[in-house]
């Protein structure tokens, strides 16, 4: 019996252990992130620029550039360049990079959004140009899509729970259910920018997610696909008074967005409303 006492004891110690680990990982990642000390944060944002191209989208800004349903943009900081999504074709992906003077081995790291076509689609073709990166997926991605990504000689990292990219740099982690997807936060000097794929987990509950994230960080800009095509217009509204109580000071929706969406957001938000779509540049 006192064996017994004695190993559910141990057992009981170290479940404990483990959970402490993954408390203190978790919570050291996410203030990695966080950059808590400001004039740190300034001094290394002095040291470069830090902007955002699309470079694939349905919606237009550059008419040299070509467009296609899909969305993927390219994160330049100071230490890293990302690419967040590749676009449903690899020829577009790579076309209009080359006429943004974004050249594939510029890239250091990719993030892939969710499993859909119109954001990975373009992976396999890029790697093909530059494999000397690392690709955070999300977890729940197929072994086919490891593989692959093994196959072009990059290596694959799984993301589950909220975790750096680079500095100033993270990643929400999985969200949502039947889609799992994840998003991207910069840390930037004017505030919190969230970059979203397709918003399958609910554009609101991804800038609730973020701001549990970054606590004490205004919501500056949140871009990307905000999955509100086919919306009615009481929907739209309510979301957009979500924005507002929430704080976030610009919005600049595209892809799967939905024209009424972008008219009502535009409507609201004035000039916090960014137009955007391939070729749009934001400058942070």
């Amino acid at each position: 019996m006192k064996n017994d006492a004695r190993i559910q004891l141990f057992s009981n110690c170290f479940f404990f252990l483990l959970l402490t680990i993954l408390f203190l990982t978790t919570f050291l990642t996410i203030n990695s992130c966080h950059a808590q000390n400001d004039s740190l944060l300034v001094s290394y944002l002095k040291h470069g620029k830090l902007t955002i191209t699309v470079v694939y989208d349905n919606y237009q800004i550059n008419k040299d550039l070509a467009t296609a349903w899909g969305f993927g943009c390219v994160v330049k900081t100071p230490a890293k360049t990302i690419l967040f999504d590749t676009g449903g074709n690899s020829s577009i992906l790579l076309s209009n990079m080359q006429k943004l003077g974004i050249e594939p081995q510029e890239i250091d790291k990719v993030v892939i959004s969710h499993i859909h076509s119109d954001h990975i689609g373009g992976l396999n073709g890029f790697l093909q140009k530059n494999h000397d990166v690392e690709v955070f997926i999300p977890s729940s991605f197929p072994k086919i899509v490891k593989d692959g990504i093994i196959s072009n000689g990059a290596e694959y990292t799984d993301v589950k729970n909220p975790r750096e990219v680079t500095y100033c740099v993270c990643t929400t982690g999985e969200m949502g259910f039947w889609i799992r997807e994840q998003s991207l936060i910069i840390n930037s000097e004017k505030g919190m920018v969230i970059i979203t794929g397709c918003a399958h987990p609910g554009i609101v509950n991804i800038v609730k997610k973020a701001k549990q994230i970054l606590k004490g960080k205004n919501v500056y800009l949140v871009l990307g696909g905000f999955h509100l095509h086919g919306k009615s217009d009481k929907e739209l509204r309510d979301i957009i008074q979500s924005f507002r109580k929430l704080g976030v000071e610009k919005v600049a929706p595209s892809h799967c967005s939905g024209d009424r969406c972008r008219k009502l957001f535009e409507q609201e938000y004035q000039q916090g409303f960014i137009a955007s779509g391939v070729g749009k540049v934001f400058n942070l």
